[in-house]
């Protein structure tokens, strides 16, 4: 069996274990007589499987008592939506950080119900670094502010938590989720698409505060309410079953392998690796502000269109696939999730190397 380094931005790796017993539980799960892909969610099989997932991201996530986890659909773009009309309910206002594409679309969909300013941007920096802000940033009567903690398609992460004081914090976390420990407890509302770190494309967390659900506008759709979801323990409709599922096998991987703690120690010796021989050398360029390098996106360009359309499709004749950087701003981009193993990212190394020595710029 040939398997490929996988770089994609998402849909990404999986762990290579959590593959293998998905396959193995394919036909027939536990004593079920079933594949999880048949059960229904009603059924005792699997209200044990979505219970015990919740329990296990609880768990390595630290979740505290008063928040709410809630396994939905739609992707994170959908929360763009039902953020806004769920929480921006008691003064109609709401403060948006731009750091990238997706906050700036998080933003546009937000000002259809409310009053919502930038209270930061890095755009006229391309979108090459973290934006900085202090409390006084914000509005004191914002009813959230909104960031994106890991930007995708740029490359850039926030290595701190903004200061909002008692504005809730609501975080999109979808390329950064469960890669290292953060404080819950900092934020009123985390969401995140699953497909770069978690499971497969179907499914989407929010980890939202208790007190901040119940008070959604009169116009939100019952399949955007967060208190009808989590009075129905995320099945008030058929949810994402085998991306559940998935996902619980992800999360018991994490706990074997010691936690976000050890997580975290294998995600930075990856980034670490990469970043070291971007910063080593002349011929590839790192664009992104070295305070806010992401360590799961890392971006790079050679300055040459033609070289950097060459570098991807040469890459995957290595085995090497899915590096071609987003449309948007080209170049290259290896998205070095949780599930890329180190060896993946030496490949990548030696192979930029051997590129490098190949193809001379003119």
């Amino acid at each position: 069996m040939k398997r490929v380094y996988n770089f994609s931005a998402g849909p990404s790796m999986l762990p290579l274990s959590v593959l293998q017993k998905a396959a193995d539980e394919m036909l027939c799960y536990g004593e079920s007589g079933m594949s999880v892909m048949e059960m229904s969610h009603r059924s005792k099989h699997y209200d044990v499987i979505i219970k015990e997932a919740e329990a296990l991201l609880r768990e390595i996530m630290n979740i505290p008592d008063n928040y709410k986890v809630l396994f939905l659909q739609g992707g994170a773009s959908t929360q763009f939506a039902a953020v806004p009309m769920n929480l921006m309910t008691k003064n109609g206002k709401a403060d948006y950080i731009l750091s990238g594409q997706f906050s700036t679309k998080a933003y546009k969909q937000a000002c259809k119900y409310g009053d919502v300013v930038v209270a930061a941007s890095s755009k006229d920096d391309n979108f090459s670094k973290i934006p900085e802000t202090t409390r006084e940033s914000f509005r004191p009567d914002a009813d959230y502010v909104h960031v994106c903690f890991n930007n995708t398609i740029y490359g850039t992460k926030y290595n701190y938590i903004p200061d909002t004081g008692d504005i809730p914090l609501v975080a999109d976390m979808s390329s950064c989720i469960i890669s290292e420990p953060v404080d819950v407890s900092k934020f009123g509302l985390i969401y995140a698409g699953a497909q770069k770190n978690m499971a497969p494309a179907g499914l989407t967390l929010v980890i939202v505060r208790e007190d901040l659900i119940g008070n959604c506008m009169d116009i939100t759709p019952e399949m955007l309410n967060y208190q009808l979801m989590a009075d129905a323990d995320s099945m008030y409709n058929t949810p994402p079953c085998y991306c559940i599922y998935v996902a619980k096998l992800v999360y018991e991987w994490i706990k074997e392998l010691g936690g976000l703690e050890a997580m975290k120690k294998l995600n930075e010796k990856k980034a670490a690796l990469l970043y070291d021989y971007l910063d080593s050398q002349d011929y590839y360029i790192a664009p992104v502000s070295k305070e806010s390098r992401s360590m799961m996106n890392v971006t790079f360009v050679t300055g040459s269109e033609e070289l950097d359309k060459k570098f991807p499709a040469e890459a995957a004749k290595a085995g090497l696939e899915n590096l071609k950087g987003h449309r948007s701003v080209g170049g290259m981009r290896a998205s070095i999730y949780n599930a890329m193993p180190y060896e993946g990212v030496e490949a990548l190394v030696e192979f930029m190397k051997k590129f490098a020595a190949e193809n001379p710029k003119a």
